[in-house]
């Protein structure tokens, strides 16, 4: 990588660390400039959609790519110091997404400070149990990346793995759950939600609920992706309560995707601290930006209507800043809520912008 080239990413990675609200525009417009130079199948695109940094003033103008598009071809501005890799796909495993990353300090600096703002904003650290895989587990996975940058920087050791090969190891989480308890121990739980939700179907076949001690949380991500479970997220979060003995106030979900290295997180943690009382949402990192766009135009909408939510975020410097997703949200307050998932037609414009890119390649 040359010294021009790194430099952009040194001005990302500065601006993550240290944001302006009128510094994002610039910044947009120079990584957009970037990513046309490097990146010859985004360029064509971009091309094609008559969208250059010649005729793009605003970052609302920058070209996005579907997520999907991560599964055809790789996209990225340069040879990566890692790539991730989607779980698969029921169009079988060639058909998984890969995101190289070129520069992974961008990914650890929006990871952290981003996580330490939502889950640990009274806390300098806490003992971290992880319903996920480690790295050597999921090597391909950016969750367990980004889990393993946290608990190198926030948990310390034990490294408390509870997912191995085998799956998710019930007996010894419920010991050490059973141990946090008895020594007054505040721990702070993360994993995926079907992890989550086999563990509570196990503690209450066995008839076990724990009191974990004040400070205790929960950081859950993942949903139930078309598992036949029929479980709102109001019912999870009692349910959590019911066998955990953790609070509403203390139950944040993460949103993160294979194709994007920054993450949304609700905000319920941050307002209960301060005292505040807003609609359970998440939160926008100050080095990102998100639309809401019509599914079929991909038009932008209006605040406060429901549509397919579209981001452009500069930790994404090394492959492609824009990304449209199929995800269905709205906006509230600082952020946005997430409502569903597009499918068939609602996701129709997303499929042609896909044809489109395979057309430039």
């Amino acid at each position: 990588m040359t010294a021009q080239e790194n430099k952009i990413y040194d001005e990302a990675l500065d601006y993550i660390r240290q944001p302006s609200k009128a510094g994002f525009e610039p910044l947009a417009l120079k990584v957009f400039s970037h990513q046309f130079a490097r990146n010859p199948t985004y360029r064509n695109y971009c091309e094609a959609k008559g969208g250059t940094p010649d005729t793009v003033g605003s970052w609302r103008e920058i070209p996005a790519v579907p997520t999907d598009a991560f599964k055809e071809m790789d996209i990225a501005c340069g040879p990566p110091e890692k790539v991730f890799m989607t779980s698969g796909t029921s169009q079988g495993a060639a058909k998984r997404g890969r995101h190289p990353v070129p520069r992974m300090d961008l990914y650890r600096a929006s990871a952290l400070s981003n996580f330490s703002a939502h889950l640990l904003p009274d806390l300098a650290s806490l003992r971290m149990l992880f319903l996920t895989g480690s790295p050597e587990t999921w090597p391909h996975s950016s969750l367990s990346h980004m889990i393993e940058v946290i608990r190198r920087e926030y948990g310390g050791d034990p490294a408390d793995y509870y997912i191995n090969e085998t799956g998710l190891d019930l007996d010894r989480l419920i010991k050490t759950l059973g141990e946090a308890c008895d020594r007054n121990e505040p721990v702070i739980l993360l994993g995926i939600t079907l992890a989550f939700h086999q563990m509570i179907q196990y503690a209450l076949t066995h008839r076990r609920s724990f009191r974990l001690p004040s400070g205790s949380r929960v950081m859950d991500t993942g949903g139930f992706k078309g598992r036949q479970i029929d479980l709102s997220k109001t019912d999870l979060y009692r349910r959590y309560e019911e066998v955990l003995g953790i609070p509403r106030t203390h139950i944040v979900n993460e949103y993160g995707m294979t194709e994007m290295c920054s993450q949304f997180y609700d905000t319920v943690l941050i307002d209960h601290i301060n005292g505040v009382r807003h609609p359970r949402h998440k939160r926008i990192p100050p080095w990102v930006r998100t639309l809401i766009v019509d599914p079929e135009t991909l038009e932008e909408l209006p605040p406060g209507s429901t549509g397919l939510l579209r981001h452009y975020d500069l930790a994404n410097c090394g492959s492609v800043m824009a990304l449209q997703t199929e995800d269905i949200g709205r906006t509230v307050s600082d952020g946005f809520e997430i409502t569903g998932r597009a499918a068939g037609a609602e996701a129709r414009g997303c499929s042609l912008i896909v044809e489109e890119l395979l057309r430039a390649q």
